[in-house]
């Protein structure tokens, strides 16, 4: 049973609970299920990287669009909203896992974050063939289940994870030239809490709390590591939220105003609208009120080893 209470969105999980079957699963579009190919907007509970070997349409992220000309390369982290618009004959590699099956090499949660926040990830065809290449054995260690296979799934991944961070991407030099060490270490990490889908943190001090810092420590280290103030990354996450559930549901602006941590909704109002330039009412309408009732609903692992 898929607990979906207070989802505003349609909210898919990775079907992996059985005892000895891996929190990881790789397939085609089509193994994997229609909901790889899904039209209507909808989040995860897990990651989901894809190399996109074919296709018409375009690829909807947290409303930016991206138009289909493949070899086509994303990643996606929880919380994320997406969705295939005028999607055909799709194609590719897909990959799913959750956070269990980083803690090999738990810094490849911050790898696939940074990969998440590039607009689009086009390896140039010789590229592309080595990753299938890579993909392809992957998904053989996957089928045979052999002795050591999880290991061995676990590095494929993690290369994989690594070949795609040296794509060029100049927007994204200067984020990952930031500080490391320590404070590095905490950028990141408040980074992923602010990130986290469902009820979340508002204040610059709550989240200190939680990451055991003080809040002064917490400001110099996001600030170094980022050009930006704790306070403005929040703000950011808050304002993202909010489009998202306005673009994606049919939530009236006083629940998005709630679900995003405002009381009053007046004043979410008028933070939107400093924000982004416009209102609430004004931005749904503009995005065209593109609506999905909330549910839930699992992805099985296409022939999950045991």
């Amino acid at each position: 049973m898929v607990d979906t209470a207070g989802e505003a969105l349609e909210l898919h999980r990775l079907q992996v609970a059985q005892v000895g079957v891996l929190p990881f699963a790789i397939g085609s579009f089509d193994t994997i299920g229609p909901l790889a190919k899904a039209d209507f907007p909808h989040r995860h509970t897990f990651y989901e990287v894809a190399l996109v070997t074919h296709g018409r349409g375009a690829h909807v992220v947290d409303l930016v669009r991206q138009d289909l000309d493949p070899p086509y390369l994303y990643a996606m982290v929880p919380g994320q909203v997406h969705y295939w618009q005028n999607g055909e004959d799709i194609a590719g590699w897909v990959l799913l896992f959750n956070e269990d099956f980083l803690l090999p090499y738990p810094g490849d949660a911050e790898v696939i974050r940074r990969l998440s926040a590039r607009p689009r990830l086009r390896p140039d065809r010789e590229e592309a063939a080595r990753l299938q290449t890579l993909l392809v054995e992957l998904d053989r260690e996957y089928r045979q289940a052999d002795r050591g296979h999880i290991g061995i799934i676990s590095s494929y991944l993690h290369i994989l994870l690594l070949r795609a961070l040296r794509m060029p991407d100049p927007a994204a030099r200067e984020e990952e030239a930031g500080a490391g060490g320590r404070a590095g270490e905490l950028v990141d990490r408040f980074r992923l809490l602010i990130a986290q889908p469902g009820p979340r943190l508002h204040s610059v001090e709550e989240c200190a709390r939680e990451l055991r810092v003080s809040t002064s420590y917490m400001h110099d280290a996001v600030k170094r590591g980022t050009g930006r103030t704790p306070g403005q990354l929040i703000r950011a996450r808050q304002i993202l939220e909010a489009k998202r559930l306005i673009a994606s549901t049919s939530l009236t602006i006083r629940q998005v105003s709630a679900e995003v941590g405002f009381v009053d909704p007046a004043y979410f109002s008028r933070f939107f609208r400093r924000e982004t330039g416009v209102s609430p009412g004004d931005f749904r309408r503009a995005v065209g009120e593109k609506h999905h009732e909330p549910a839930g609903r699992s992805l099985a692992a296409p022939q999950s080893p045991a």
